[in-house]
């Protein structure tokens, strides 16, 4: 092949890249002249996490102009350092904001791009009607329960009237949004979302239907890991069972279902299955309600039809092997081990030699990040626990003998250390996949509390031990 072909193909290649990359790319442009100089972001959505699409400083005259591409398709948020977060539709369109003020993205609307403007409009919109729809709650119990006001039935009847009459505008307005719009799809996402709170707070008649809007909800949606709800959705659907005034028994029988409809809807898809189960497993247990936790692990190891990745796998099989009732092993003393408490002549050699009513063991290092506090505030707390007959064991994973010493000597309770981090035959039997971990046993060895943290360890010390309470 000649070089001047060779130079023509390579230019006409180049070209054809240029054209494909400004087909592909849009652009959000706005004015904020009293930011200028400040930097700002354009952050997408991709599951549970977040990334960034582009970022740019803001011009001397409060300009700026960031990019995106096709694949960004779904909702973005602008950052500004110390502003308010602003949400935009990254859908193909091209994207211009303009400010009502100088310094502030909380005044900012869409100039062009026409879902944008559309979402703007209604944030703006269904805000007012929420407002609206509290007072006119709040009027309608005043009206309905108080003796002064229930004989004006009229006004009831009015009232009734304008909440319907506000709620099927707020719905008509989404009706009205083109099919193919992105906002059409998240806009009915997000207010339900959004609307949790208020529902479990004052129009509990809704906490049902909103229940059953949360069930349907498609988790395999590509739509839906690119909104930046997904996390929101799983929150808010299991806050809305927990706090809408049930009895504890049925709350739990409530999450089983759910769980149930989330696991049956994500098992074609594997990848999305292990990272929403181990989200929301983690959740379930950062709420304290470990009945469903335990009932996510089972279920989910008890399906025959799905691959756990390897690390949920194991953080799941630890509820099966150290679930609440079952005994927790017998253990040495091996290795350095601190007991201040103790006198040289009588040293306990294993945990079954403590004499306590109760033992909570904890599995940390110095090298987790979150150790230091937790053991801080665990040394704080032991005098008042070892005065309700609860002894502690800390079982560290540190490697070497500097770092525990450093680390542990100073703790008055037993400290142990055997040296083999996470090959330590304690951890593996105990199946401890993560510090801090902690298990409270009673005196026959039995699982009683696996809490999430030493200050959950301390409300059940308080209310069950101190109080009394059972």
């Amino acid at each position: 092949m000649k070089l001047n072909s060779i130079a023509h193909l390579i230019i006409t290649n180049f070209f054809i890249c240029l054209m494909s990359f400004q087909v592909n790319a849009q652009t959000l442009s706005g004015h904020l002249p009293g930011l200028s100089g400040e930097p700002i972001k354009l952050i997408g959505f991709k599951g549970l996490d977040s990334y960034l699409i582009d970022s740019t400083g803001i011009q001397k005259n409060g300009s700026f102009q960031l990019s995106f591409k096709s694949g960004d398709y779904g909702m973005g948020l602008l950052l500004v350092p110390n502003l308010k977060p602003f949400s935009v539709v990254l859908c193909g369109e091209q994207i211009k904001l303009r400010s009502s003020t100088s310094d502030a993205t909380e005044s900012m609307l869409a100039a062009e791009g026409e879902e944008n403007k559309r979402l703007g409009t209604y944030l703006t919109e269904h805000a007012r009607r929420e407002q609206a729809l509290s007072a006119w709650n709040y009027l309608y119990r005043m009206y309905s329960l108080d003796k002064l006001f229930t004989p004006q039935a009229e006004a009831v009847k009015s009232i009734l009237k304008e909440k319907k009459r506000i709620k099927e505008e707020d719905n008509l307005f989404l009706s009205n949004l083109p099919k193919d719009f992105y906002i059409a799809w998240y806009l009915p996402k997000w207010k339900l979302i959004q609307s949790a709170g208020v529902i479990a707070r004052e129009r509990t008649e809704e906490i049902n239907p909103s229940l059953a809007a949360f069930r349907a909800l498609d988790y395999r949606d590509a739509r839906l890991y690119k909104s930046g709800l997904l996390r929101d959705a799983l929150e808010s659907h299991f806050w809305l069972i927990e706090n809408g005034g049930r009895s504890l028994d049925s709350v739990y029988i409530e999450m089983k279902i759910s769980i149930d409809r989330i696991i049956e809807n994500l098992l074609p898809d594997q990848n999305k299955l292990n990272e929403i189960s181990e989200y929301l497993f983690q959740l379930l247990e950062k709420r304290s309600v470990f009945k469903a936790s335990e009932y996510l692990a089972l279920r989910l190891l008890n399906e025959k039809s799905c691959t756990l990745d390897h690390d949920l796998s194991a953080q799941l099989e630890s509820y099966r092997a150290m679930k609440i009732g079952n005994t927790a092993p017998d253990f040495d003393f091996r290795g350095d081990v601190f007991a201040p408490m103790y006198q040289k002549e009588w040293m306990p050699q294993k945990l079954s030699d403590l004499k306590s009513e109760y033992t909570a063991i904890v599995f940390g290092a110095s090298w987790c990040p979150q150790c230091p506090p937790e053991l801080s505030t665990l040394v704080r707390l032991y005098p008042s626990l070892k005065s309700h007959q609860i002894e502690v064991v800390f079982a560290s994973l540190d490697e070497t003998a500097s770092a525990f010493n450093n680390f542990a000597s100073v703790f008055p309770f037993i400290s142990i250390c055997d040296y083999n981090k996470w090959e330590s035959p304690i951890v593996k039997n105990y199946h401890v996949f993560s510090t801090p971990t902690i298990y409270l046993l009673n005196s026959n060895r039995e699982i009683i509390l696996r809490p999430h943290s030493v200050s959950q360890l301390a409300s059940w010390v308080d209310w069950y031990v101190v109080k009394g309470n059972k």
